[in-house]
């Protein structure tokens, strides 16, 4: 009896033993049925393995490809096909690092959703291919991540620095309709001029909860039909230019904006031409007088959006204005604003709800002279 238990003992001490020793990543990925990239190539071996991922890339489709803890140098951009039937998804794990190295031409992505075999296709199962996770590093010249082809893709949770451009939404591939959604992602940025947080040239995307640094343009809106929600865009750069730095550029319009944040750039909200699109419980704040001038909404031409609950908080020693536009003749208007902070601007009273229609045609009248003294008439 005793020798039976032995015997026991024994097997279940070599089985733990065995188990132990297993590698823990099969359990972690391979289960779920993923591709592990480090089946294939080695994290931190301070190569070159774009053509070895790509390689991965392609050979595997419609399947979740795994990258573990490393760095992964990239001299030229990954490419995920649109085409349902062969596109993948990419999934980092929280220390996974795709990081651009060589030399690296302007304007290309570090990863490039759809960038291959476009497709425009939400009826095949494949279509909502996805990244997810990780750090893609642009090393100071490379972009971030675009959207190029194809419908319901999706980018979520993913930390992305030392881009030109950190997201990059192409014209979609539905008349225009890209169809992203962009989620719980933050981006750092080059802190140049050229430095862009996302840039959306297509239609019916959705951006939530996003924080945005060290960028000259926080987010440039070129298409219609956006959703952001919770989107935090920062100014700390080194002041270059700093007059025509803005949170959120929008020059379509049609676009929805609900508690977006434009922090510390010279211009919080901008709209050019006639654009006209919807701002709730949206704000503009500034903690530093550098810069000279602050201003929370500039309309180019007319002013035709809609603010509501908008705030305004300014600090001293700057010129600080609500509301700038470059014609009299838009219907916009501003339901409920608040203000904080020295400004002698009144030109925002002109579209407020609450005031008379006396106050309307007095404001109206005085922004008439400013606009003729200004040379914008």
């Amino acid at each position: 009896m005793k020798s039976s238990i032995k015997k026991t003992i024994a097997f279940l001490l070599a089985a733990l033993l065995l188990f132990s020793c297993y590698p823990f990543s099969v359990f972690a990925s391979g289960d779920k049925g993923y591709i592990i990239v480090t089946d294939f190539v080695s994290a931190d071996s301070g190569a070159d393995v774009s053509a070895e991922i790509q390689a991965v890339i392609d050979s595997n489709p419609n399947r979740t490809i795994y990258f573990p803890d490393g760095e992964y140098l990239l001299s030229k951009p990954l490419y995920t096909p649109a085409e349902p039937t062969k596109s993948v998804s990419l999934e980092l794990s929280d220390y996974a690092v795709l990081k651009a190295t060589g030399e690296w031409q302007k304007g290309e992505a570090l990863v490039q959703l759809g960038g291959k075999d476009a497709a425009n296709d939400t009826h095949t199962p494949g279509s909502n291919y996805s990244l997810e996770g990780g750090v893609i590093d642009g090393s100071g010249m490379a972009n971030g991540v675009s959207v190029n082809s194809g419908r319901e893709t999706a980018i979520r949770n993913v930390s992305i620095k030392n881009t030109v451009v950190g997201i990059h939404i192409f014209y979609g591939a539905n008349s225009g309709s890209s169809d992203s959604d962009i989620y719980g992602c933050n981006i750092i940025g080059t802190g140049t001029t050229d430095s862009v947080g996302i840039l959306v040239e297509g239609f019916d995307n959705t951006i939530t909860n996003v924080r945005i640094g060290c960028v000259f343009t926080g987010v440039h809106l070129k298409g219609s039909g956006n959703m952001l929600r919770n989107v935090h865009p920062l100014y700390y750069s080194d002041y270059t230019d700093y007059l025509n730095s803005c949170g959120f550029l929008d020059e379509s319009g049609n676009n929805w904006f609900d508690y977006c944040y434009s922090d510390q750039f010279a211009i919080g909200f901008r709209t050019t031409g006639y654009a006209s699109s919807y701002y709730n419980d949206c704000f503009c704040f500034w903690y530093s007088p550098a810069g000279g001038t602050h201003t929370a909404f500039k309309a180019d031409k007319s002013f035709n959006s809609t603010l509501t609950n908008f705030k305004a908080g300014f600090g001293s020693d700057c010129e600080n204005v609500v509301l700038t536009v470059g014609a009299i003749d838009g219907k916009g208007s501003i339901d409920n604003i608040e203000v904080q902070g020295e400004t002698k601007d009144k030109t925002y009273l002109a579209y407020v709800e609450n005031v008379s229609f006396i106050e309307h045609i007095y404001y109206l009248i005085a922004l008439f002279f400013d606009l003729l003294i200004k040379g914008s008439l």
